[in-house]
């Protein structure tokens, strides 16, 4: 039988007799490899339950971690009886996972952060088998609309290992901030991580607040949230978007931009000055693509790749208008001498060259679906074949690029994107786009059903896409993400047959343990009245209208 309490769901659960209680004489053990997962379950457990919780000697008592690499890489087994508790995983990560189930095994007072007095720290006595579906479990946070400190990006962090999510793809730069740094360019934090004003709603009406915003990560700060997502098995996907999306880089360092461009008079014969983006949405100034400008990106991303050692570094590649680049004459120029026909192939041209140097590096390049976008008149592919295309765009994305041979994350808006409204009710805060739902969220299937069995193994999984316009505080990102973000994990972690009827059981009980960890969460019955904007616009539309404007921005790859 499936527990109904366990979220994300479990494979195989089945009960036995008794429980194991934690006391004083309770001790936690494991090999060395498993160390670390013995000191973070040691650290979750000691504050709240106010227990020693020592190192044991692995003589089969108390609570013991081991390894079993006949198990998946993130599998594992949790076996609980009155005599102790043996969790085994396939590999340190798989452990790290039947650590968190035992969390959930315990009282949801487990996830405060200090001591909780008259709780009876029992564990049912139970053997769990699980191993996930997908490999690529992910949430992208935006920290370019918004900046998020780096103490709360760790919170985040925390949360999506409870709901065994694995990948983190953080959007460091934007039109409206840059937010890591770059030791060779110094100017694009100390100017460009700083604006002087924030919209305030969406649509027509929206307003100015007039305050400034902004904020960095140093590198050491990077270092830091890296390691503190590596201890739980999350892998950081760093994301520096080009070539559009990049006034905030422009401002800083002005010769990045379009230099010569028609303003209905003669050609500026200089790059313009530009601020850092004040507003939303998507806007003309773009990069150049000379040499130099493809150089100064290859220096970025060597200091980004010295900071993130996993497999992806993101190149972004989404929404980049073409205007500057159809009237500017050096850039036609340009588009001459590379024998390129378009602009879209000139996209593709500069995407490739950064993909090289990735690739070069012993990296894979991780882009929005724009990136399958000017592929030449012979469909040659611009990028390598390592190259990961995110699917944002609906699922045309996924479907062509999986032909094409390329490995596919999916995170279709219209599924997936939590910025957008979670209901109709005139009470949600700054409703944007379509209503998306729990419902309709843990409707979500990454695996388009066009594709052939061979065809679907490039789906390596999913992903939540966090982006935060309208998200200005930590608790406003609660609100959105939660608890959307634990259908997310449910659909990515588990392949049983979909039953939002038992989904919405597990969550009950689970919503307690996002109460005790503090998480403001959206409730079933709306917004609580701190969580509305009265007065604040929105963008809200429908789902023809929205499905209508993808099928038209999609065109080029369909």
């Amino acid at each position: 039988m499936t527990d109904p309490l366990l979220l994300p769901r479990v494979d195989r659960l089945t009960r036995a007799s008794g429980a194991y209680l934690l006391d004083a004489a309770t001790r936690i053990s494991g090999p060395d490899e498993l160390l670390g997962t013995v000191a973070w379950l040691q650290a979750a457990l000691r504050p709240v339950t106010g227990l020693p919780l020592r190192d044991g000697d692995g003589d089969g008592t108390g609570i013991t971690l081991d390894l079993d690499p006949a198990l998946d890489d993130e599998g594992y087994r949790v076996e609980v009886r009155p005599a102790g508790v043996r969790i085994t995983g396939g590999t340190a990560a798989g452990v790290f996972y039947g650590a968190q189930v035992l969390l959930q095994l315990l009282p949801p007072e487990v996830h405060r952060r200090s001591l909780v007095e008259g709780v009876e720290w029992s564990v049912p006595a139970v053997d769990v088998a699980d191993s996930p579906r997908f490999g690529w479990r992910g949430m992208h946070l935006d920290v370019a609309r918004h900046f998020m400190p780096a103490h709360d990006v760790m919170r985040l962090i925390d949360l999506m290992a409870m709901h065994r999510l694995n990948t983190l793809h953080w959007h460091l730069t934007e039109d409206q901030g840059w937010r890591i740094e770059i030791l060779k360019y110094p100017r694009l934090t100390t100017v460009g991580a700083w604006r002087a004003s924030s919209q305030v709603g969406a649509g027509p009406e929206a307003t100015q607040d007039g305050r400034p915003h902004g904020g960095f990560y140093t590198q050491a700060d990077i270092r830091e949230v890296v390691a503190y997502a590596a201890a739980r098995h999350v892998t950081i996907v760093p994301e520096v978007d080009v070539p559009g999306h990049s006034m905030a880089a422009i401002t800083a360092y002005p010769h990045l931009g379009v230099g010569a461009v028609e303003l209905g008079g003669a050609p500026v014969p200089e790059p313009r000055q530009i601020a850092v983006g004040t507003e939303w949405g998507i806007f003309d100034d773009v990069l150049n693509t000379e040499q130099s400008t493809v150089d100064f990106y290859r220096d970025v991303l060597t200091e980004v790749m010295a900071l993130f050692p996993g497999t992806w570094i993101g190149v972004g590649g989404d929404e980049c208008p073409k205007a500057q680049w159809q009237s500017d004459p050096r850039t036609q120029e340009l588009m001459r001498e590379r024998g390129l026909a378009d602009e879209e192939q000139l996209q593709a041209w500069f995407i490739g060259q950064l993909d090289e140097h990735v690739t070069a590096a012993g990296r894979r390049t991780f882009g929005w679906d724009e990136i399958l976008e000017g592929h030449g008149a012979a469909g040659a592919r611009p990028m390598s074949p390592g190259a990961t295309v995110a699917s944002w765009r609906g699922m045309t994305g996924a479907v062509t690029a999986a032909r094409l041979g390329y490995d596919v994350v999916a995170c279709p808006d219209d599924q997936v994107y939590l910025d957008y409204r979670q209901s109709d009710s005139p009470d949600e805060p700054i409703p944007v786009s379509i209503v998306l739902g729990l419902e309709d969220v843990y409707a979500f299937e990454p695996v388009p059903a066009e594709l052939t069995p061979e065809e679907a193994r490039h789906v390596l999984g999913g992903q939540a896409n966090v982006w935060t316009e309208h998200m200005d505080s930590p608790r406003t990102v609660d609100f959105l993400v939660f608890p959307r973000l634990c259908a997310v994990a449910d659909v990515l972690w588990s392949d049983a047959p979909r039953d939002f009827a038992g989904f919405s059981a597990r969550l009950d009980h689970h919503l307690l343990r996002l109460d005790a960890a503090g998480v403001e969460y959206h409730r079933a019955s709306g917004p609580l009245p701190w969580q509305t904007r009265p007065g604040v616009p929105g963008r809200p539309a429908s789902r023809e209208e929205r499905a209508a404007y993808i099928a038209e921005v999609t065109a080029n790859i369909a």
